[in-house]
């Protein structure tokens, strides 16, 4: 019984050993399938995180670019608020001197319609007329030319805000993709 429990002891050893040895000889194979199998992912992983950097890389220029138009088309967009408003005053100012104009040709023609004994006498009242009728009509031109230099800067300003629009627009969207990484 001896003999027979030394026997099953060493066949249990020697299957043991069998299968130490089996899986010892199976274990540079799995190790060289999944060592080919991590290199290409390895690989791809690298080529992802370099595609990544140099995108970041790029967008970082892109977006001080960008930056930089709104910025400047802020400025084209200030500058041309400022112009129309310093054109308003001038077409007020042209218009305010226009109405004078008009009131003293209105007086003037009163005192030719009934001149006064102490006053001017009305051959030069008429002279004065004419005068301020030559100065009526280049006020009115410089009125319209004023109220026309005003609407063109009124248009330049709206397309000046359809670009600034625009621009704003790509901001958000450039901020919107970065944000997406």
């Amino acid at each position: 019984m001896q003999w027979s429990r030394i026997v099953v002891a060493g066949f249990v050893m020697f299957a043991a050993g069998l299968g130490v040895s089996t899986k010892a000889s199976q274990t540079p194979a799995r190790q060289s399938t999944a060592q080919e199998e991590v290199l290409p992912a390895l690989l791809v992983e690298v080529r992802g995180l370099r595609a990544a950097m140099e995108q970041m890389a790029s967008a970082g220029p892109r977006v001080q670019l960008a930056l930089g138009r709104v910025q400047l088309q802020e400025q084209r967009v200030n500058n041309l608020l400022r112009r129309i408003e310093e054109g308003r005053g001038h077409v007020a100012d042209a218009q305010r001197a226009y109405e004078q104009a008009q009131q003293e040709i209105r007086g003037i023609e009163g005192a030719i319609r009934e001149p006064r004994p102490d006053g001017p006498p009305v051959a030069e009242l008429q002279e004065i007329q004419r005068g301020r009728q030559r100065d009526l009509a280049r006020l009115a031109a410089d009125v319209q030319r004023l109220t026309a230099e005003s609407a063109v800067m009124d248009a330049d300003l709206a397309s000046e805000q359809g670009r600034w629009i625009e621009l704003n627009q790509r901001m958000e969207a450039l901020e919107q993709s970065l944000v997406r990484r």
